[in-house]
């Protein structure tokens, strides 16, 4: 199982929100490359970024930030937040991001989703992210009559190969993931699921990698100290 480091961005610095709240922030490191590189001193196989304002305002807001992190490591990095755009993605992929995620569009825009898997294949990643089971759009604002399950069926079909699975109510309160949940939509499908949210023990990782999830991304429980990346890599 892979663990991603998180590296969520807001105004150009590496900050965490408690359940998407943009009102409820922490600034962790004003230089996102500075987090990066440390990630990457500690073994990290991948890095997951999200463009906090990207995913609230639909304009990709962070490119210049992103391309610094991919200049200053050697490790692959996926990013998500507010892309929207067959030219965002293209602009992502040539600055040298590995995979590009799309969330709010792969509800509101089935066309450009497809046009996205049929052009870049597995270099497109779909997130979901729900509250209660039903898919949460624009930057966690607004919650869809959409299914999560539902979702990760009609992804198969199109073609979609990773999912980030996000249970926001579990986000940034360290009290574990919705591994229920998770268990089901990994069973469900043949798509490779990364898990996150609430991650904050080494038994959470454990018990998601018995579950034999593709990856799980680790954020606050990481910046606040409560997990060692090291002893995580030395562990799975």
């Amino acid at each position: 199982m892979i663990l991603f480091p998180a590296i969520d961005i807001r105004n150009g610095k590496c900050v965490r929100l408690i359940q998407g709240d943009y009102n409820k922030e922490k600034i962790y490191n004003d230089s996102p490359a500075d987090a990066a590189q440390k990630w990457e001193k500690n073994q990290a196989e991948f890095l997951h970024i999200v463009d906090l304002d990207g995913a609230k305002d639909g304009v990709s807001a962070n490119i210049e930030t992103i391309r610094k992190i991919v200049d200053a490591t050697n490790i692959p990095v996926q990013v998500g937040g507010g892309i929207r755009s067959m030219d965002i993605i293209r602009k992502y992929l040539s600055a040298g991001v590995d995979r590009v995620i799309i969330g709010t569009a792969a509800i509101n825009d089935k066309s450009f989703l497809e046009e996205a898997i049929s052009t870049f294949g597995n270099k497109i990643a779909v997130s979901i992210d729900a509250r209660n089971g039903r898919v949460a759009t624009d930057g966690w604002t607004e919650t869809s009559d959409v299914t999560a399950r539902g979702l990760v069926k009609e992804l198969e079909t199109i073609g979609v190969a990773t999912i980030i699975y996000t249970d926001i109510l579990k986000d940034g309160m360290l009290k574990g993931p919705n591994f229920q949940e998770l268990d089901a939509i990994n069973q469900l499908t043949a798509i490779n699921v990364i898990a996150s949210g609430g991650v904050s023990s080494k038994a959470d990782v454990n018990q998601l990698k018995n579950m034999n999830l593709y990856g799980a991304i680790i954020g606050k429980a990481l910046y606040d100290g409560t997990l060692s990346f090291q002893s995580l890599r030395e562990e799975i």
